[in-house]
């Protein structure tokens, strides 16, 4: 047994003198001129390429807000755009509802027209009737009123169809409106 103990001792022995030996020509070989070019050299560059290193990071960093900037900038810019839009085509919808009400109070204030006139030509008929006391002279008065009846209430159609004519172009021109203000604000 105690053979085995001067043995491990031996071999212990060995290698710290193997270290050592190694420590000094380590030593030696970097405190030669080459030796200590190569640890220079090795200094320098791993100083390059932590300021390259710091230098990306950097570049990324910038970049990167760069870009989050421009995306919040398109973003706003859109918005506002689709807010104008919407805004214009609310107005459009306005005006065309005013001009439809405006028509059809129009076609209500002609036709309203229309009605006392016939009435009150009707009236006027019927009385001049009840004055004459000739029968024959009744269906003359009869007659033309008849007649002026039918031209009138015509008339009145008329007037009636030139409002809703007026009316229609306009419609179809106001519809159109909203789609050109989308266009051009898309075109944008």
């Amino acid at each position: 047994m105690s053979n085995g103990n001067v043995i491990t001792d031996a071999i212990s022995d060995a290698a710290e003198a193997v270290a050592d030996k190694a420590k000094e020509v380590g030593e030696a070989v970097a405190n030669t001129p080459a030796g200590q070019a190569v640890t220079e050299a090795v200094g320098k560059a791993k100083k390059r390429v932590a300021k390259a290193r710091k230098q990306a990071g950097k570049m990324v960093d910038e970049a990167k807000a760069k870009a989050a900037k421009a995306v919040k900038t398109v973003k706003a810019k859109v918005a506002g755009e689709q807010k104008a839009v919407k805004k214009a085509a609310k107005k459009i919808a306005r005006k065309a509802a005013a001009k439809r009400a405006e028509v059809k109070k129009a076609v209500k204030k002609a036709v309203k027209k229309a009605t006392v006139k016939k009435a009150a030509v009707k009236k006027a008929a019927t009385r001049k009737a009840a004055v004459k006391k000739a029968p024959a002279k009744k269906a003359a008065a009869k007659k033309a009123a008849a007649k002026k009846a039918p031209a009138r209430k015509a008339a009145a159609k008329k007037i009636v169809k030139k409002a809703a004519k007026k009316a229609a172009p306009k419609k179809a021109a106001k519809k159109a409106a909203p789609k050109k203000a989308a266009r051009k604000a898309a075109k944008k």
